[in-house]
């Protein structure tokens, strides 16, 4: 049985060389992830490259992800490096001071509107959490706090307020910039960072078609207001991410994990899909194996429903990337062998909107109450491989498809494996007969057992799916 909860890992100088990325996509990797944080269009046009042949070699393929940096409100720089902060000590945040000249009682901050953002009684989290602040008052481009809890602050460490309301919007100058690099690179999934409500996700769209690109919108779930506007954002995109660093330091860490369910559920809801990310196995950046919480925690997520787990710092930058995607292989395969296979719900009342949703209801009902060994989806667009992946079984679904850019999409997809077929028959018998060629060439199915084979009258038509045939698979002539 195939793993059926995806990979995202994320590339970095540790993955920046042949040996490396053919090391990871040989590990299992299902998409990367380039993050436009760090590096301008030759360096994220070089990783991709290195991706793809990576991929050709391997014989597998590997979608790319694009994630904005957007709005991260950060601290400015020490001059000595860092500052040491004690609690109960008045420490400064200052919108105007030197950039490069921060103290142990002053330091700047790349966020003009902060002032105003803020009142006294507020508390400022900064570095994810690990040092608190008090906002005892607010005059000018002066935020003067009492230290709550101290430690060393490095340059350019995040700020967020405790429970949001931090107004930067979701997408910045550089941001609009990198949607047009994305469109330029031919991502198949575009990122949105911090956003707040359905309109950025709108935003981002309108401004990556107008470029030219045609990926999907994910949703970055990490703002304390985006959990009050949750479903107009999922309604929104395509993909949620619970990106849960800043998400953990807005709402409080008590809160996340159910946070994160509750997510999960609501998105697959609304048939969207589900990212869960952030320190998923952060030991392995330097040790060999992942902590017993760390498994824990994938498979958690994996338990869930989520349709993919990402890596970080651990594939970006740690020192063996693909060991890490291994391990969670093996972690997300061991949870999958616990989690139940039947239905995890039905559209026995309601009504569709779209017939290919109608057939993807009725086959994924066939197959959990018939010993069915693989559904093949002859598909344009993915969709109908979306709508059943929606409905939880442990029969695999292969996106039979002769569009790339579909096929690298649905490497996302939960339970749903991409197969680069080309419908070439217009008669039946001979379309079924290529079928069962190839899903006994790929180890798919063997002659005598069944298959769920899904199809639309016209060959090339979007959305076009409208009907089911349950088949024995014959002998490969």
């Amino acid at each position: 049985m195939p793993r059926r909860t995806k990979i995202v890992a994320t590339l970095g100088p540790a993955t920046d060389n042949e040996r490396a990325m053919t090391d990871l996509v040989a590990s299992g990797v299902d998409l990367v992830r380039v993050n436009f944080s760090h590096g301008g269009l030759s360096a994220h046009g070089r990783r991709i490259e290195l991706v793809r042949r990576a991929a050709e070699r391997a014989g597998r393929i590997v979608g790319i992800l694009g994630d904005l940096r957007g709005p991260k409100i950060r601290i400015e720089r020490f001059a000595a490096g860092s500052a040491e902060l004690r609690e109960g000590e008045r420490f400064v945040l200052d919108v105007g001071h030197d950039p490069d000249g921060g103290t142990d009682q002053v330091v700047g901050v790349a966020y003009d509107a902060l002032p105003r953002d803020v009142a006294p009684g507020d508390t400022l989290l900064l570095d994810d959490g690990l040092i608190s602040l008090e906002v005892t008052g607010v005059e000018g481009q002066r935020v003067t706090t009492r230290v709550l809890a101290g430690g060393t602050l490095g340059d350019q460490k995040g700020l967020n307020r405790l429970g949001g309301g931090l107004s930067a919007g979701a997408l910045t100058d550089k941001d609009r910039h990198d949607i047009r690099l994305a469109a330029d690179l031919g991502v198949d999934y575009l990122a949105v960072s911090f956003v707040r409500t359905g309109d950025d996700v709108r935003e981002a769209r309108e401004l990556l078609r107008a470029a030219g690109g045609s990926g999907q919108i994910v949703a970055k779930i990490e703002r304390s207001e985006a959990v009050t506007h949750l479903e107009d954002i999922i309604d929104a995109s395509d993909v949620v991410m619970v990106a849960r660093g800043d998400l953990g330091v807005e709402v409080g860490y008590a809160e996340l994990t159910g946070l994160q369910k509750r997510i999960i559920e609501i998105a697959r809801g609304h048939n969207r899909l589900v990212i869960t990310a952030t320190q998923m196995m952060e030991s392995m950046i330097h040790a060999p194996v992942p902590t017993r919480a760390e498994v824990s925690d994938v498979a958690n997520a994996v338990m869930d429903n989520t349709d993919a787990v990402m890596l970080s710092a651990e594939t970006a930058v740690g020192r063996h990337p693909g060991r890490v995607v291994r391990a969670m292989a093996q972690v997300i395969e061991g949870a999958e062998k616990w989690q139940k296979s039947r239905p995890e719900r039905t559209r026995a009342d309601g009504h569709f909107s779209r017939t290919d949703e109608a057939i993807a209801s009725a086959v994924m009902f066939t197959a959990n109450h018939l010993d069915v060994k693989a559904i093949v989806a002859l598909t344009e667009s993915g969709s109908t491989a979306l709508w059943m992946s929606r409905i939880r079984s442990d029969i695999p679904i292969y996106a039979f498809t002769r569009h790339e850019a579909t096929q690298r999409r649905v490497t996302l997809y939960r339970g749903v494996y991409p197969i680069d077929f080309d419908v070439v028959h217009t008669e039946p018998q001979d379309l079924y007969a290529a079928i069962f060629a190839r899903v006994q060439a790929q180890g798919i199915a063997a002659a005598g057992e069944l298959i769920i084979v899904t199809t639309g009258e016209l060959s090339g038509v979007t959305g076009g799916t409208n009907s089911m045939k349950i088949l024995k698979v014959l002998p490969a002539a």
